[in-house]
């Protein structure tokens, strides 16, 4: 009896899993390299770091996590290329995505600013974040810009409350897994108007590691275990998220 309740749950949590698709979307590319800093491995030995590889090695790990997982998986660039808001929202689009999740790195003019946050389309007011979305949605420009703004509107109606709950049981996750143990300030899960998630139109949210303009901070986020410890965190969020939301559903009759 027991054995056949093993492969029940693997049957329906794998299942469960495999029905999910997730693209990881890794911030900047190409030409653009997004937050830039100058790493300092030594007294007068230093190299350049740029968000966009962090990005990139971040999302490659917490790829691998979700497909260990049984999920459907994808990454909107797997190499250093020039990928546009429109061509993310497009793939995610293409393979029918159900979830939505953007890695960025953040940065400062000051050296003292230091933690992670977790960011999720709706509306607010505050000039602490309206920085932030100045630097990601600065690729949008004129009629363009006009056309997302009514899109978001649509957008934020309809996918506000999955994606404050994605958002919140992952950075959840995250404080638990990584924040403790590697003594990262806690910034909060904070709304936010970013038009690559309004564009994928489903649930969607933008994750801030930390910030390259802190040189300690900077040092932990570089760290390989940190990435992998912080790709899982991500992963169990999102398992923790699909949880919850199959307990909401009504019932079969």
């Amino acid at each position: 009896m027991k054995a056949f309740w093993v492969i029940f749950l693997w049957i329906f949590l794998g299942g469960q899993s495999q029905a999910f698709t997730i693209l990881i979307d890794p911030g900047h590319g190409g030409e653009d390299d997004g937050a830039r800093a100058r790493y300092y491995y030594g007294k007068k030995k230093w190299r350049l770091v740029r968000e966009k590889d962090i990005a990139l090695s971040l999302s490659k790990k917490i790829h691998e996590e979700l497909t260990k997982s049984n999920f459907n998986a994808y990454l909107t660039r797997s190499v250093d290329r020039s990928v546009s808001l429109a061509e993310r929202a497009e793939l995610a689009e293409k393979i029918k995505a159900d979830l939505f999740i953007s890695v960025h790195i953040n940065s400062s003019e000051g050296k003292t600013p230091r933690g992670f946050e977790t960011y999720y389309l709706d509306n607010h007011e505050d000039s602490a974040v309206k920085k932030v979305e100045q630097v990601e949605n600065k690729d949008l420009k004129g009629k363009e810009l006009i056309v997302n703004k009514i899109l978001t509107d649509l957008v934020i109606q309809r996918t506000v409350k999955s994606s404050k709950g994605l958002a919140t049981n992952i950075h959840s996750r995250i404080q638990r897994l990584v924040g403790k143990r590697y003594r990262l300030k806690d910034r909060g899960v904070k709304p936010g108007l970013f038009y690559v998630l309004a564009l994928t139109k489903r649930p969607a949210i933008l994750l801030e590691v930390g910030f390259l303009s802190n040189s300690r901070e900077l040092k932990k986020i570089l760290d390989q275990k940190f990435q992998r410890r912080y790709a899982q965190a991500v992963a169990r969020g999102i398992s923790d998220y699909i949880k919850k939301q199959s307990k909401q559903e009504p019932a079969l009759l």
